[in-house]
């Protein structure tokens, strides 16, 4: 998701400040960059709107299991370029709101599962929310503002670490006989059907130190359930939270402790001993090894200026900020302990994901099955254990230019040459948006309906005649997309406007780690193929790029459009195949733009910005119905008590405490 304001000004007022400090006179070492972090709340209306990820109308909000937010980096050269990256405790990003941004932004979204849907632009994403939700758009919108002015108002002299490690039960691949399908000699060179890999990126001030971390890690934010009726970040903005608290009590050098309280946040330790003694001597040792110093006479003055210049100081200290991002995360599910029949307990059937034919009663299994809230947790934590320790042990220092690409492609008609075989090139295109028989089945992080399938490339004549209704697709269309049988022609269905996108944003940004901006879920493979794509160009072009360049996928940024998978995966026709909008020959389209990106920005040279997508906001229906009354009894405050906890009363940690009070409907955001 990214930034977009309907009255213009607010935006403008912003990006008048982006100028301002490109052109400002202040100078710093060549070698440092100016690096800032902003954090802003997005949740949203929390009552009464349906959620966005899983498609179900039944999945309506009516509470908050934990606040949603916008954390933002921004990484400068000292009167140089410049780059914002904003993630989002969102499903994906919205073309709405990017298309009011400078190119500069980039904003993705970990992809929740759990939070108010409404706020994309096309019909497809919003039928279930009942069209556009104004208040899940704004608040998102101004979330976003207000955490790109606090990281521009926070821009500091500063380095960047990169580190990388492997983090093994975070995530399995939910479509394994898709990803079979692929060459044996390509699966060979990797021990895992996922990638295992966390990329981390640390950022310390010149005088403070570190003060925040942004990494990407595959898995999808799918450990609440599709029943599930509470907003929350899911696996990743646990993660975060679990983070951003960490630090704030441990500071540079803690680290983490196995003996966790009860919600995953680490218990307090201190930064000087790595770890709690046995006994004092060592804390005796330390004190002994202090030099006394004469001292000055101690005044009411004196204690009392101290105190105040070291509140001031602390004040100037930037809070640390940590995002947990996503990747090529498509066919990956934190689902880790596998998909099982509900009705009997044995597992789903390998091809079709299925129980006796079934896909409804296919569900995968979190860590802490049967409690979703425990399998967010134990994911969520999984993920910030490691990332904790490739901070601490962050050591490689990034350099080098900040710059950017990006550029606008319509994907319903592109050209893709392609090597064929035996010798020679075939020119192959790609094909207005359409989803699949296999996309109604859903997957096992949350099934569908009825009797679809997964790995269905024949569909059936019942569901062809409803489609039509619709709209039937033409001839080519469907030798187009073949093996897809097309359930859904979104891309040529225009009543009351455009049911999906054609027109997508692609984009590199350089910080040293060169990321790859993608509006969509690649799964493992495809995500793969695109990173030794860009990567080959980057190291063969000049000597800018070393060869154990760090390349990471930014997933579900800028705008949504699905599901990219590779050729192979898209014969099958799974889920993640159905839900490939522009045809087999989509990944293939994206490797051969972003190689031409790559080049583009290792020669210096511009790019051309490409057809603008449309700006559908006027267009925008919404049938959801308002709070009509939201009112207390006479004499009663919104606030007041109901039941207040008892006088006197002790509670433990851990234990929950019970008020009852007067509150608004949940749903209203101002």
């Amino acid at each position: 998701m990214e930034l977009f304001s309907p009255f213009g000004l607010r935006v403008w007022s912003w990006v008048s400040l982006v100028l301002l400090l490109v052109n400002s006179g202040i100078v710093f070492s060549d070698s440092e960059y100016l690096i800032g972090l902003g954090s802003y709340d997005i949740t949203g209306p929390a009552a009464d709107v349906n959620m966005m990820g899983y498609a179900n109308t039944e999945q309506i909000a009516s509470g908050i299991h934990f606040r949603l937010r916008a954390r933002t980096f921004i990484v400068a050269e000292p009167q140089a370029s410049r780059v914002v990256f904003v993630n989002l405790d969102a499903c994906m990003a919205s073309q709405l709101v990017k298309i009011k941004v400078i190119e500069r932004l980039k904003a993705s979204g970990i992809h929740t599962h759990a939070g108010p849907g409404g706020y994309l632009q096309y019909v497809v994403y919003i039928i279930t929310s009942l069209g556009f939700v104004r208040q899940s758009f704004d608040v998102i919108v101004d979330g976003i503002e207000k955490s790109i002015v606090q990281a521009h108002e926070n821009l500091r002299p500063g380095s960047i670490f990169v580190n990388k490690g492997e983090l093994l039960d975070a995530g399995v691949n939910r479509s394994p006989s898709a990803y079979l399908n692929n060459p044996a000699e390509e699966r060979n060179k990797y021990m895992y059907d996922v990638d295992k890999d966390m990329t981390l990126l640390k950022f310390v001030d010149n005088e403070w130190g570190p003060f925040g971390s942004f990494n990407w890690f595959a898995t999808h934010g799918t450990s609440m359930s599709r029943t599930n009726s509470l907003i929350s970040g899911d696996n990743k903005g646990a993660a975060a939270r679990f983070m951003e608290d960490w630090f704030e009590k441990n500071g540079v050098g803690g680290s983490y402790s196995d003996e966790s309280v009860a919600d995953g946040i680490p218990r307090r330790v201190s930064n000087i001993i790595p770890r709690l003694p046995s006994n004092g001597h060592e804390l005796l040792e330390l004190a002994a090894s202090f030099q006394s110093s004469p001292g000055r006479p101690a005044t009411k003055i004196l204690s009392v200026a101290r105190r105040v210049r070291s509140t001031l100081r602390q004040a100037e200290k930037p809070g640390f900020v940590s995002a947990f991002c996503q990747t090529n995360c498509g066919d990956v599910s934190p689902n880790v302990l596998g998909a099982f029949c509900i009705d009997t307990g044995l597992p789903c059937d390998f091809n079709h994901s299925t129980c006796g034919g079934k896909n409804e009663l296919c569900y995968g299994r979190g860590p802490g099955y049967p409690d979703e809230f425990e399998s967010t947790r134990i994911i969520g934590e999984r993920q910030f254990q490691k990332a904790v320790e490739l901070f601490n042990k962050a050591s490689e220092q990034v350099n080098g230019k900040v710059d950017y690409r990006h550029t606008f492609l319509d994907f319903s008609q592109l050209e893709v040459t392609l090597p064929k075989q035996g010798g020679g090139f075939e020119v192959v295109n790609t094909c207005p948006a359409a989803m699949g028989f296999a996309f109604a089945a859903g997957t096992t992080d949350g099934p569908g309906a009825f009797d679809f399938k997964q790995g269905d490339d024949k569909g059936n004549t019942f569901w062809r005649l409803v489609r039509n209704f619709l709209k039937t697709p033409n001839k080519e269309q469907i030798d187009c997309q073949h093996p897809k049988p097309i359930l859904l022609d979104t891309g040529e269905m225009k009543q009351p406007y455009d049911w999906a996108p054609s027109i997508l944003p692609i984009q590199i940004l350089r910080v040293g780690l060169v990321i790859l901006s993608v509006p969509g879920e690649f799964t493992t493979m495809a995500g793969r193929r695109l990173r030794d794509a860009v990567r080959t160009v980057l190291t063969s072009g000049n000597k800018d790029f070393s060869g154990n360049v760090h390349v990471v996928i930014a997933g579900l940024t800028n705008t949504y459009s699905q599901y990219v998978t590779t050729f192979e995966e898209y014969e099958v026709q799974r889920y993640e195949g159905a839900s490939t909008l522009f045809g087999p020959h989509t990944l293939s389209a994206y490797v051969q733009e972003f190689k031409k990106l790559a080049s583009a920005l290792l020669s210096g040279q511009a790019v051309e910005p490409g057809p603008q997508p449309p700006d559908l906001l006027n267009k925008q229906i919404s049938l959801l119905p308002p709070v009509v009354m939201d009112t207390t009894p006479g004499g009663v405050n919104f606030g007041d008590c109901i039941s207040d906890v008892p006088k006197n009363s002790i509670f433990k940690r851990g234990e929950t405490v019970t008020v009852v009070f007067w509150s608004a409907c949940p749903g209203m955001t101002s």
